[in-house]
């Protein structure tokens, strides 16, 4: 949209104009100029994440709101799409590998990850649910922290590190990916997954041995942004605009909605 490309062009402009005074960091060209230049945009995305960025099996694609929204971003720097996968356990070195210009799946911002990288504005938001078998002894909530629970989270996952402390009496395992923690319950190598509202949204569409229990208040309610590489300010101002035009042009609630993700948009 014309509005991003202005923004662009003045970032870019201010910058030359009013740029920093070493000259290490006058050397150090943006994103927002590389990009173009190059014809594409990288995006690390998760092909594991339900409704975010996930591969269909049958087809084999990417699917999901950050699948959507990343070819608009592509859209709006006028260049290619190329998705670079990663996982929640190596995205953070990825992006400072340079393996991508930036993460696009639902990044749950964290005081722990922002020591290592910069999130936008955030999109989206959730809490933590527990998902169990059907006929589990796991009934509410409260039934999750007892002895000889056992639960699951995702190696490198915000729900990974939040369970290393909340839990204190049940045992709780990180299931390093391609592993998945749905198979892990349906092998009964695992009583709890705990998980975010995406993972709900797939239990009530896929799977009728499955159900969902939430705690009786929202817990870890936690912001969803994307995520970029540390020390490019207007890389970063880009993409907060992109998430403010998106909020305000109505794509972000189309495709949340497309997804059934609506109560993750952000206010």
């Amino acid at each position: 949209m014309k509005i991003l490309s202005a923004l662009a062009a003045t970032a870019i402009s201010a910058c030359t104009i009013f740029g920093p005074a070493s000259a290490q960091a006058q050397q150090k060209v943006s994103k927002l100029t590389s990009i173009p230049q190059k014809g594409k945009v990288r995006v690390c995305q998760v092909p594991n994440y339900y409704a975010i960025s996930f591969r269909n099996p049958k087809t084999g694609d990417l699917e999901g709101i950050d699948v959507d929204l990343s070819k608009e971003l592509a859209k709006e720097l006028g260049v290619q799409l190329e998705i670079v996968e990663t996982n929640f356990s190596t995205f953070v070195a990825d992006l400072q590998a340079d393996k991508c210009d930036i993460g696009m799946f639902a990044v749950a911002a964290t005081l722990k990850r922002a020591k290592a990288v910069e999130f936008s504005n955030p999109y989206l938001e959730s809490g933590l649910y527990a998902i169990v078998k059907d006929g589990s002894k796991i009934q509410k909530w409260a039934d999750v922290d007892q002895p000889g629970v056992r639960v699951v989270t995702g190696l490198g996952s915000f729900m990974d590190d939040i369970m290393k402390t909340y839990l204190k009496k049940a045992t709780q395992r990180s299931v390093v990916p391609p592993a998945d923690m749905l198979s892990e319950l349906a092998a009964n190598k695992a009583d709890v997954y705990i998980s975010d509202y995406p993972a709900s949204v797939r239990i009530r569409k896929e799977f009728d041995w499955a159900k969902l229990i939430a705690p009786s208040e929202p817990l870890a309610v936690t912001p969803y942004s994307y995520v970029v590489a540390p020390g490019d300010q207007i890389w970063l101002n880009y993409i907060n605009l992109f998430v403010r035009t998106i909020r305000n042009d109505g794509r972000l609630k189309k495709y949340a909605e497309k997804h059934n993700l609506g109560p993750m948009v952000t206010k």
